[in-house]
């Protein structure tokens, strides 16, 4: 009876081993609906492509692979349709989503998925915030009610996911609380990008023509400025509507301006290939109206205190703010300042 005992315990031993994930790496598995492209890409922090997952024809694809550390990375099928996952090896993880809808469709399965619906959830709280900037121009009344709403919207994201890893919940915890902080510093200053304020300016920057552009070149026209790069997914969603926006209104006082701020941390520390790149998406894009490029010249994107893009702003004739976080080209809310303004 004991050796029977014994054998029955190895067995149980043997079931369980098998059951439990290897440590050393991770699975990733799932199905894309509507998708048109053939390879999944993993990229680190960096850029870097550290995982190319082949997809089928039915959306479907699974792998395996190894990460160096517990960390955020990029998930994407191609530079428009990309969000964050959380990886960590012993993970088994599956992913449904919709390639149509990349970055709001995704439900995470499996070991370890709760990090990545919990930073789903926090992208999506962000997205409903927009520009931080923006609560910057409030009374201080709504400033104060939007600040506290801030705080008790991210307390309850946290509570909501028990079981995400310790150092995740620490980092994104101090990402909000420095939000928060940020915000509540420097409300004072926003007054200065309130409606009637004169706008912050950029000098010489290079034009895709090799000329050399201001904002006083558009002086006597309303200035409607998109603050962009090639990298960002969401700003390249908005080239066509904007190209619409500018030929509707092409006989109008306006001008429409594209400021790129691509730099060369993502271009192997290079400002030539910065600019070669620019320059290239430029032309493979057939992109119309005025493209500007910043290049080493920040001062624009720091006056107006961009933290993220694309960033839209509305200058009036006189070179004072119109709409320091103005709509985007897609949003119809657009047209109707515009003519509100009669440009």
């Amino acid at each position: 009876m004991k050796q029977i005992s014994i054998i029955a315990l190895i067995l149980l031993n043997m079931i369980s081993c098998s059951r439990e994930h290897p440590k050393e790496y991770l699975t990733i598995a799932g199905k894309l609906e509507n998708n048109k492209q053939r390879t999944i890409s993993i990229l680190n922090r960096t850029g870097r492509v550290i995982k190319n997952i082949s997809i089928k024809e039915n959306g479907a694809f699974k792998d395996t692979l190894k990460v160096s550390e517990p960390a955020i990375f990029t998930f994407q099928t191609d530079r428009t349709n990309r969000t964050l996952i959380y990886l960590k090896n012993g993970f088994d993880l599956f992913i449904k989503g919709d390639s149509e809808k990349f970055t709001t469709s995704f439900e995470f399965t499996g070991i370890g998925a709760s990090n990545s619906n919990f930073i789903k959830a926090q992208l999506e709280k962000n997205r409903k915030i927009g520009d931080p900037n923006r609560i910057l121009s409030l009374e201080k009344e709504a400033f104060i009610a939007e600040i506290n709403g801030l705080k008790k919207g991210y307390d309850s994201i946290l509570s909501s996911y028990k079981d995400i890893e310790n150092s995740l919940a620490e980092m994104v915890r101090s990402q909000n609380k420095q939000l928060c902080e940020y915000l509540e510093n420097n409300y004072a200053s926003g007054v200065k990008f309130k409606k009637g304020a004169p706008s912050p300016a950029f000098e010489n920057y290079i034009a895709v023509n090799g000329e050399k552009k201001s904002l006083s070149s558009y002086k006597g026209k309303y200035v409607y400025i998109d603050v962009w790069a090639t990298w960002c997914g969401p700003c390249i969603r908005e080239i066509r509507p904007l190209e619409n926006l500018e030929k509707e209104y092409h006989e109008k006082n306006i001008a429409f301006v594209s400021i790129s701020i691509d730099e060369s941390r993502r271009n192997g520390g290079s400002w030539e290939a910065t600019e070669t790149k620019w320059r290239n998406f430029i032309k493979g894009k057939q992109m119309s109206g005025i493209q500007l490029w910043a290049g080493k010249d920040q001062s624009f994107q720091q006056e107006y205190q961009i933290t993220g893009i694309p960033r839209f702003i509305l200058i009036d004739p006189q070179g004072n703010i119109v709409d320091a976080n103005a709509k985007r080209p897609s949003d119809p809310e657009l047209k109707t300042l515009f003519n509100s303004l009669k440009i």
